[in-house]
């Protein structure tokens, strides 16, 4: 399960970064849309690699997808705060 979870947070960083780039070369106002492409983002790589963290702690559902869709938004909005982290590391240096 450790794994999984760091392939998670792994992944969260990737989103960051891609949204990050986003904001740079495309968007030039703090319009809502980088959230809604930063949820889309984060829940296509959830089902394309299949992480399901409802799963991982033992919680099933009988939809089919939700927990991927749960985990694709942890992974948007988790993003920001393991951004936010490393860059609070990398500021004390």
């Amino acid at each position: 399960m450790n794994g999984k979870i760091i392939s998670i947070c792994s992944l969260a960083i990737l989103t960051e970064s891609i949204i990050t780039y986003f904001k740079e070369f495309f968007v030039s106002t703090d319009f809502p849309f980088s959230m809604c492409f930063s949820i889309v983002l984060g829940v296509f790589i959830a089902v394309a690699y299949k992480l399901d963290l409802p799963e991982y702690l033992n919680l099933k559902s009988s939809i089919p997808y939700v927990g991927n869709i749960l985990t694709g938004i942890v992974i948007s909005r988790g993003s920001n705060y393991l951004y936010d982290i490393l860059k609070s590391i990398t500021d004390i240096k």
